[in-house]
């Protein structure tokens, strides 16, 4: 099992979710994340060595980035969460 930490802002977007289904499905995400880090998709180019996972809900797509440090123990670092309209220009504006 790898620790889940998040950063400021995945921090404070997961804890302004109220709505208890999308809360779940974001839990349940983070779950699967802890057991197999290496399920998500890695992303190339401006976004190296970043992994993002899907995460559907009524309708609308959810994206979570994180990172994965095995340096110092297994650890995946949340980077950002969010809906997908425009999550990958936030992401890539928050990683410089």
């Amino acid at each position: 099992m790898y620790e889940i930490r998040f950063t400021g802002a995945a921090g404070k977007y997961l804890k302004k979710v109220k709505e208890k289904g999308l809360r779940k499905a974001f839990q349940s995400a983070l779950e699967e994340i802890s057991s197999d880090p290496y399920i998500g998709e890695l992303k190339t180019g401006d976004l190296a060595g970043v992994y993002c996972y899907n995460v559907y809900y009524s309708q609308t797509n959810y994206e979570l980035a994180y990172k994965i440090y095995e340096e110092d123990g297994q650890m995946a670092v949340v980077i950002l969460a969010g809906t997908r309209e425009n999550f990958y220009n936030e992401l890539k504006r928050y990683m410089k």
